[in-house]
């Protein structure tokens, strides 16, 4: 533009100011999501407003981990919390009164109870039955105020963990509509206690931190060789020394109820028993040279189902729950070249029981089937190691226990598209991406969060290749494992530490397997803002 242009331009723009009122507009404190002020010319004079008019640009999906599934943006200020503000209960939605408390605590208002919800608030309401996934919830802000609903007291909550998330990352509730929901029922962390002994503190804040996450699953993995980690009134003589009483057992259960997760206790057998069996060494797996096997239980003597289903009714009745896990991997008999030449015992009740073609992976697997039929009557439903569960052979294992695939690495483990064949039922802890082994033993490496949020999906069930996505809805979720097996490696403070950002990218992926909208340096810069607020 030339000079003369320039200052003819000028005199113009001087003329039409003269003729209009400017309305600077101002994002108004502490009602921001964090844009720019942007201003605007509005009328005429004589058309001039008589206070400022307020605009507000078209609002982001808050910020969040997991990310939310959905956001419908609008304009508007969004929500902060401010000093009139309270949570409360929408009529007839009293059972999220626990819900409205801890939120309320959280954000530092008040809870105002069942009342109706004022500019300001946040309200919580349990919205038609059936009206989507119990898990699914919808957060409405809009007037200055937040509205959740959900079909479920599970979904409501989720809801309140993105508007805390939201209010750490941004200091606000962006304007609009999310509509979120998992993409799989199971998502959690498995605890192995027994290798390893944790305090309750240090599982209650694992606890706070999976429910902040959206994790809904706890697996305490109480028993195994090293040691017995849970008090027991049937069975005193097999617990260690150093574990948690029955009454810390109700206290994390109630914790866990109160942050809508499940926890799943684990009682491994026929292996993995060696804490057990030093108290009853008469049930001691032996081979035809007398060698004891290690943590391995004789299931040819009856002696052994009356124990093991004796602590498995005690511990049922303890724990409650909507789960059990059998474990049923790593039995010492069917590691050896010749099972039935090692241990005939076995080979002859196998045939007693099932038949002269039977051998000893069918009496495992009766083993197995019989512990799922003592679980059964307590309502809750039973889980397994995928290398507890044999192909061929006369016995099949039952099909209603849900397969947890761990490991392809042994020799003669069935591949996961062969149980997903059979219809059954299977969650993801594939040991390459959510295996944390302490000391990294037998080539375990420290897995990454990055490497998780990058490459692992619930479909990456063995190794790092996916199984057909026609499996899919057989795939339940997935759960990230801690491992004792060189306890001393780490503090628990350490454990905490390493496995943050790999919970972190796990609840993601199972949240939506899709591929994540950040990178994972942004991620990790929200996760560290995020928790760093907290």
């Amino acid at each position: 533009m030339s000079p003369s242009r320039r200052a003819l331009a000028t005199g113009a723009a001087l003329t039409a100011a003269a003729a209009v009122a400017v309305t600077v507009v101002v994002w108004p404190e502490g009602s921001g999501t964090g844009h720019r002020s942007e201003a605007s010319v509005a009328g005429t004079a004589s058309h001039a407003s008589p206070s400022p008019t307020r605009s507000y640009p078209l609002s982001h999906a808050p910020r969040t981990i997991p990310a939310v599934r959905e956001h419908v943006p609008a304009h508007g200020p969004g929500w902060r919390p401010e000093g009139t503000s309270a949570v409360v209960i929408a009529a007839g939605s009293q059972p999220l009164a626990d819900e409205a408390q801890l939120l309320a605590k959280e954000l530092k208002i008040r809870y105002g109870g069942a009342v109706p919800a004022r500019a300001g608030d946040v309200e919580l309401a349990l919205g038609a039955p059936g009206s989507g996934g119990p898990e699914s919830y919808t957060l409405k802000t809009h007037d200055r105020r937040v509205t959740i609903t959900g079909p479920d007291q599970a979904g409501v909550f989720y809801g309140t963990r993105t508007l805390k998330q939201s209010l750490r990352a941004d200091g606000a509730m962006p304007e609009g509509e999310v509509r979120d929901r998992p993409d799989r029922p199971q998502r959690g962390l498995n605890l192995d206690i027994a290798r390893k002994y944790y305090t309750v503190g240090w599982i209650e804040a694992r606890m706070r931190e999976m429910a902040d996450l959206k994790l809904n699953q706890l697996g305490l993995h109480f028993s195994d060789d090293q040691a017995f980690r849970i008090q027991s009134d049937t069975h005193p003589e097999v617990v260690s020394p150093q574990h948690l009483s029955k009454a810390e057992v109700r206290q994390i259960l109630d914790l866990a109820g109160r942050l809508h997760i499940d926890v799943v206790p684990e009682l491994d057998s026929p292996g993995h028993l060696g804490a057990v069996l030093r108290a009853h060494p008469d049930l001691q797996l032996r081979n035809t040279a007398g060698v004891r096997s290690a943590g391995s239980i004789d299931i040819s003597n009856p002696g052994a189902a009356k124990l093991i289903d004796q602590l498995i009714g005690e511990f049922t009745e303890l724990f409650g729950g909507a789960y059990w896990h059998l474990g049923g991997d790593e039995y010492r008999a069917l590691t050896v070249q010749n099972p039935a030449a090692s241990y005939p015992q076995l080979q002859r009740a196998a045939q007693q029981k099932y038949g002269q073609a039977a051998g000893i992976k069918d009496l495992a697997t009766g083993w197995l089937n019989d512990r799922a039929a003592v679980v059964r009557p307590h309502g809750q439903q039973s889980k397994a190691w995928n290398d507890g569960l044999f192909r061929g052979g006369v016995v099949k294992a039952d099909k209603s226990i849900q397969v947890e695939y761990w490991t392809g690495k042994e020799y003669g483990a069935r591949p996961p598209e062969e149980y997903l064949a059979e219809g059954r039922r299977v969650v993801n802890l594939n040991d390459e991406f959510l295996y944390y082994v302490l000391g990294q033993p037998n080539n375990f490496v420290y897995p990454t969060g990055k490497r998780i949020y990058e490459q692992w999906t619930p479909l990456v069930l063995r190794g790092t290749r996916p199984v057909p996505d026609r499996y899919s809805k057989q795939i339940l979720g997935g759960r990230f494992a801690v491992w004792g097996d060189l306890p001393q490696a780490q503090t628990p403070e350490q454990v905490a530490a390493g496995i943050r950002m790999p919970l972190r990218a796990t609840a993601q992926k199972l949240w939506d397997p899709g591929k994540p909208a950040l990178s994972w340096a942004q991620f990790e810069s929200l996760a560290g803002k995020i928790d760093k607020a907290g």
